[in-house]
């Protein structure tokens, strides 16, 4: 997973969201989003997809009981980050 800061996320989209790579946008060194590209072939199962990756990430803060910033922190440091 590659960090990308805002500005160059916000002035390079085009050839950034052709790589096909899942992104941590920062602002400030601060994690504010996520970029996760889909390969789904049409638009209603491209938002299934991304619905039920909402409801795992709820499901998993809810278990863990780690916050949604302890969440961000955790998968913005992972060791497989490039």
């Amino acid at each position: 997973m590659k960090t990308i800061g805002v500005r160059e996320f916000r002035d390079k989209a085009s050839s950034i969201l052709a790589g096909g790579e899942t992104l941590v946008i920062e602002r400030h060194g601060e994690p504010i989003g996520f970029f996760v590209p889909i390969t789904a072939k049409d638009r209603r199962t491209g938002r299934e997809v991304i619905g039920r990756l909402g409801r795992l990430v709820d499901d998993l803060v809810c278990r863990s009981g780690i916050d949604e910033d302890e969440l961000v922190r955790e998968i913005s440091s992972s060791p497989s980050q490039s």
